[in-house]
């Protein structure tokens, strides 16, 4: 059922639902920019790359978070057609099918920009369409996967740190340089990231929670949960500590980074005191905080410091 719209007018609606391209311009741009700014800075460079590679690398990640959403249409089809058929798939917006070819249409387009403007990226995006595949695939061992969430989630968000690599790529791999020490401590931040969005959104409150939707709270508890996702919080600080040190960030940015800390904890706690439907959404809203944080301090705004200077 698609309502007799045009496919065009369809997928205008489906992308805003699911994936606003123009509020993802603007973080994938922030973490592409920081992605590059920390490897520069690390490779104690004080200037940022050429506007058509960092263009190229804008158009790429867009991308690739983009066919990631496509595929999880396709690995929570069951589910969403039992629990969530509200969601555009599920309710007949538009078909899988179609959401295929696209995916196929807009994987030709990044390939064939990547190979006109920089060639020796394509090594590169292939890692992380390997990657990516493999994913689709759970890895082939999926009900192992299923009895064990850990793993599942750890899994997954290895994506993050793979598209990290492929954008900060744009500045050493280009160089033909190695790729700075510091970025490894750059990447583990970046997944741990992941897993404090992952998890921040799946803290419910009681009245919240719906059958066969997955939940941390439901999973393990009200009080749990929240603690669960603190010290997330904290060990992802403690690696942007390092991060921040291999950088050669001044104090001010340990200073930030730890106020960030404590600021993003505060909806935490207070949902471990009363869970709340209010309490959770501000989890929610800090762990994208936080991770938009993280990426700033310590890439983005000391490389733009660094510029204007």
């Amino acid at each position: 059922m698609n309502h007799g719209k045009s496919l065009f007018t369809r997928f205008l609606i489906y992308q805003k639902e699911r994936y606003p391209f123009v509020v993802y311009f603007f973080l994938v741009s922030s973490f592409s920019f920081s992605a590059i700014a920390y490897s520069r800075m690390c490779r104690g460079l004080i200037e940022f790359i050429s506007l058509d590679k960092f263009l190229v690398c804008i158009f790429n990640t867009i991308l690739l978070f983009f066919i990631l959403r496509i595929l999880d249409e396709f690995k929570d089809q069951e589910d969403d057609k039992k629990y969530r058929k509200y969601l555009p798939v599920p309710r007949g917006l538009i078909s899988l099918k179609e959401l295929k070819y696209i995916a196929i249409a807009t994987t030709v387009i990044q390939v064939f920009i990547t190979y006109i403007f920089f060639p020796k990226m394509i090594i590169l995006l292939m890692m992380v369409y390997s990657y990516l595949y493999l994913m689709t695939k759970e890895f082939f061992v999926k009900e192992w996967l299923k009895r064990h969430q850990f793993w599942y989630v750890t899994s997954h968000m290895l994506i993050i740190p793979l598209v990290d690599v492929f954008a900060s790529g744009f500045d050493w791999f280009l160089q033909q340089d190695k790729a700075p020490n510091g970025l490894i401590f750059f990447f583990v931040v970046s997944f741990m990231n992941g897993l404090v969005l992952e998890i921040g959104r799946k803290i419910k409150s009681p009245e919240q929670e719906e059958p066969g939707v997955l939940s941390y709270t439901f999973q393990l508890g009200t009080k749990r949960a929240p603690l669960s996702w603190i010290f997330l919080l904290f060990i992802t600080w403690v690696f942007a500590l390092i991060a921040a040190d291999f950088a050669g960030h001044s104090s001010l940015s340990y200073i930030v980074l730890s106020l960030v800390f404590i600021i993003c904890s505060v909806p935490a706690i207070l949902f471990f005191i009363r869970p709340s439907i209010r309490y959770a959404k501000m989890i929610e809203i800090s762990s994208a905080i936080w991770t938009f944080s993280m990426y700033l301090i310590l890439g983005g705004i000391p490389m733009i410091i660094s510029i204007l200077r």
